[in-house]
């Protein structure tokens, strides 16, 4: 049984959901973070980048020209369906009007058939849920919420500057409008044991949630992350470690969820630790082995709420 037969992979949902291969246009929108510009802190989370979660995107202002240029790359040649996936920092901070513009500046090709939101749950509210279902006729609309890791305890050490309260109130909101969501989880936050990884599991399962991404954490330059690695205060995990935890996350989780991501890739010329991060092969293959070896597959040991 192959890899992608033993969890539901995102490539697989996504060519059924739409008859064919389906790839996502990662854009700048030019956001910025409510961790960031002073409303809750200005420090952001302390893996976070200068540039958020989009380390790997070239910043260009203009939004449709993100689009134009991709379209006119190499890239656009590998399927004829897109996703338009808003990455960068928290995108729906913003009023209305401004997120309106900035969404719309990015559908301007047939080829789009989806428009997907990375956010915040404290930047979820009845008014941008209703903007998101607009395009619903039209888009395939998701969401993905940053969740981390359940433990607010964590949540406070990392500055996160959001509860796990308010995820669970953002995902309701969600539902109410029927927009898909995707939660990401990490492995290996600072203080954390194998405990809070089947704690956030249980907690996840507790929700109504499309997706799921997957990561390990990583230790970039220029974070108060790096700072705590170099001072000793911080010891990453093994790659043997973030294995175990992925194969229980897993087949614990919901049968039902997409799993959109297993791997978290950190920029070469960022990653300070740990080293194995860099071989996204060696996390692939390594559970691909574990899954076929042991005969395991998503939602194995799964008990509903």
């Amino acid at each position: 049984m192959k890899n992608e037969e033993r969890y539901n992979h995102l490539n697989k949902y996504l060519k059924e959901k739409f008859g064919e291969r389906t790839l996502k246009i990662c854009i700048d929108g030019g956001f910025t973070c409510p961790n960031r510009n002073g409303t809750i802190s200005t420090n952001g989370c302390i893996f976070c980048s200068e540039k958020g979660s989009g380390d790997l995107i070239k910043y260009n202002k203009d939004i449709s020209k993100q689009v134009i240029d991709y379209f006119s790359s190499y890239r656009s040649e590998r399927a004829n369906k897109f996703i338009a996936y808003f990455q960068n920092f928290t995108n729906t901070y913003d009023s209305i009007p401004n997120l309106k513009s900035k969404y719309d500046s990015a559908l301007i090709d047939d080829r789009i058939v989806g428009l997907e939101i990375a956010t915040r749950p404290d930047c979820i509210n009845e008014d941008i849920c209703k903007l998101l279902k607009s395009y619903s006729d039209k888009y395939y609309v998701c969401v993905e919420l940053g969740l981390q890791t359940s433990n607010d305890k964590t949540g406070a050490l990392i500055n996160r500057g959001y509860s796990s309260n308010q995820f669970t109130d953002a995902v309701k909101l969600l539902n109410k409008y029927n927009i898909d969501i995707v939660a990401h989880i990490m492995v290996g936050l600072p203080e954390e044991n194998f405990d809070d990884v089947k704690s956030s599991v249980d907690f996840i399962n507790t929700h109504h949630i499309q997706g799921i991404k997957i990561h390990s954490t990583y230790v970039i330059k220029n974070t108060v992350l790096a700072d705590m690695y170099f001072n000793g205060d911080y010891t990453p995990i093994t790659l043997d470690y973030y294995l175990n935890a992925l194969t229980f996350i897993i087949t614990h989780i919901s049968p039902e969820i997409v799993i959109h991501r297993i791997s978290g890739d950190a920029p070469k010329d960022l990653l300070i630790a740990p080293e194995w991060n860099l071989h996204k092969k060696w996390v692939l293959n390594g559970f691909d082995k574990i899954l076929r070896e042991n005969d395991l597959w998503q939602g194995k040991y799964y008990k509903k709420k």
